[in-house]
């Protein structure tokens, strides 16, 4: 199982990513470890989450999920719940 996500950073930006465990790279993030991007925004919080059955999935839905203008972006998390 893999899982996109979105973080809300501390200075109001959003990161998006994918993962096969959730709860270890949310970790790695608030710990400064996830990447240079978030490492430089910290504290990080999850916004969004959405479960895929394989990894190729993930990568997709990551991909689909960048393109979006900060906009759709927000909808997307204010209509789910993390």
């Amino acid at each position: 199982m893999a899982c996109t996500y979105i973080l809300r950073c501390a200075d109001g930006t959003l990161y998006t990513g994918w993962t096969t465990n959730l709860h270890r790279r949310l970790r790695a993030h608030q710990a400064g470890k996830g990447s240079r991007y978030t490492r430089a925004r910290l504290p990080v919080t999850l916004a969004y989450h959405q479960h895929h059955s394989t990894p190729g999935e993930a990568r997709r839905q990551e991909a689909a999920i960048r393109r979006l203008p900060r906009k759709k972006k927000l909808d997307l998390i204010s209509n789910t719940k993390p």
